[in-house]
């Protein structure tokens, strides 16, 4: 992508330019080609010499396995776009894609899904966009779900409040059949025009 933006740099330019990012046994690759070539060496060569040299033979086998491994995990965005990243190299589609899709996808996302396409597409990118919707509103619902428990005080608060009546309930309960206490009287005496347990102030303190 680098290289691309400089069309103008010669091949010498390049292959140096490449030369400072590698290490380990690609750097000796690259040291002992150039020993060898005594520097008589060209882009095309060397980009095809190196990437035949590198090239990971089990990149496909490897995304299928990591596309089969793949989760959502609370964004549909997230997931997508590795999905996508992946199956560049899988070439997962029609069924193979759908499958695995599908059972990465949580039964909120799919029943949403269905409800929005009663006819499902049958192409892999109407697919696709067909989950991204369905994910998008379910995220949306939960946030919203979200936004609501916490003004109501959330699940904990109610769950507390429950506890509070529960222990009300069995208070009233212990209560039941108990009999009243009898009421002490004394003597009350007038204090300032109204009336007072109290001689004075300093005893009612």
């Amino acid at each position: 992508m680098f290289l691309g933006f400089y069309p103008e740099m010669g091949d010498q330019h390049k292959i140096a330019l490449v030369a400072t990012i590698l290490s380990d046994t690609a750097l000796v690759w690259h040291l002992q080609r150039f020993r060898e070539l005594k520097g008589n060496d060209t882009w095309v060569n060397y980009a095809a010499a190196i990437q035949a040299k590198y090239r990971n033979e089990r990149e496909a086998a490897d995304a299928q396995l990591k596309l089969g491994q793949l989760k959502y995990q609370g964004s549909i965005r997230a997931y997508l776009t590795k999905f996508r990243a992946l199956n560049n190299f899988a070439k997962a589609m029609r069924e193979g894609l759908r499958e695995k899709i599908d059972l990465a996808m949580p039964d909120s996302i799919l029943d949403m899904r269905f409800n929005q396409n009663p006819d499902e597409p049958t192409d892999d990118k109407g697919f696709m966009s067909a989950t991204y919707r369905a994910g998008i509103q379910v995220e949306k619902k939960k946030a919203l779900k979200a936004a609501r428990e916490a003004l109501k005080g959330g699940p904990a608060r109610r769950q507390e409040g429950k506890k509070d009546d529960k222990r009300r309930e069995e208070g009233k309960k212990d209560n039941l059949g108990k009999k009243e206490p009898e009421q002490r009287t004394e003597k009350t005496r007038e204090w300032w025009g109204g009336k007072n347990h109290w001689g004075s102030n300093e005893e009612a303190l």
